[in-house]
């Protein structure tokens, strides 16, 4: 059976593309880490890499293997852990939406950190969409994000943490004729999306098909911040989730047109692998939702799959 370290190797080529980098990564030279990885591929008499040149890149086989062997290598790790106190300690990588920043996960992991100041977290900000990759392969402990439109791989599991309303923003000095009547506000007004390819952009079209509205869009963009920016600056309007940090009704600069019927919600969830770690880690921020209820937040005691 193939070592723990031949995996890592392994792993550690699939992240950079080159043996050299591995190495690096690892503490072994790029010929040992060569060496490692075609063990492998003879134990499994399978090819895991397409070679050309100096490139290295995974081809189906590879692919494949690498949520199972990201697996293995985080269960060996989970075993080797000794638990030396109830304090969580050490280096925890995690991905997160910046408008979660703006939402009750900065409250969460403030919290944890005052609590266990040996915690090192690492945050990385990105899309939903593209953590879910990094996370099966191992790259992100975890990560913070909208609850996936379809069915992600076995080896992840989703946990609701809580909810927000999707909510219509408009400017109080607009650039453009504003009506009063929300229908005529969406129908006639320059409407700024979110980027329809991400899932807070397929909520929007959920609102706007709950509306029966058409809108007039004007830009789409794919940051919740950058669009609440652009609509204080009265630009146009916009659907966004109505993140729990933002002072909404102290803001001078905009205000949240009620639309009558529109249950719509964003979900914002821990996704991780079923076995890593630092589970210690992500128990502890259900813990933290679960303990702290407010309004918007759902039982995160229950972990679910992304259906």
């Amino acid at each position: 059976m193939s070592s723990i370290r031949i995996l890592r190797s392994f792993l550690a080529v699939a992240r950079h593309g080159s043996f050299a980098a591995a190495g690096k990564e690892i503490g072994l030279t790029a010929a040992a880490v060569g060496q490692q990885v075609r063990a492998l591929e003879a134990e499994l008499h399978l090819a895991l890499f397409d070679r050309s040149g100096r490139s290295i890149v995974l081809n189906t086989a590879g692919r494949t293997m690498v949520a199972s062997a990201t697996e293995l290598v985080s269960r060996y790790e989970a075993l080797v852990v000794r638990p030396v106190d109830p304090q969580l300690g050490g280096p925890v990588v995690v991905g997160a939406l910046v408008s979660a920043l703006m939402g009750r996960f900065a409250d969460c992991l403030w919290a944890l950190k005052k609590r266990h100041p040996a915690l090192e977290v690492t945050l990385l900000a990105g899309q939903s969409g593209d953590f879910a990759l990094r996370v099966e392969r191992g790259e992100l402990d975890a990560a913070v994000v909208t609850q996936p439109p379809a069915r992600q791989g076995s080896g992840l599991v989703w946990t609701a943490l809580y909810r927000e309303p999707m909510i219509m923003i408009v400017p109080r000095r607009p650039h453009f004729v504003l009506p009063e009547r929300p229908l005529d506000i969406l129908a006639r007004c320059p409407f700024i999306r979110f980027d329809r390819q991400l899932w807070t952009g397929q909520l929007v079209d959920e609102v706007i098909a709950a509306c029966g509205a058409q809108v007039q869009d004007a830009m789409e963009l794919n940051s919740v911040e950058a669009i609440i920016a652009l609509v204080r600056q009265g630009f146009g309007v916009s659907i966004v989730p109505q993140l729990a940090n933002v002072q909404w009704s102290r803001d001078r600069a905009l205000r949240l047109v009620p639309l009558d019927g529109v249950t719509v919600q964003r979900h914002v969830g821990l996704l991780e692998r079923r076995q890593h770690s630092r589970q210690r880690f992500t128990d502890a921020i259900r813990a933290y939702f679960l303990n702290s209820p407010m309004p918007g937040a759902v039982a995160p005691s229950t972990t679910v799959r992304p259906p």
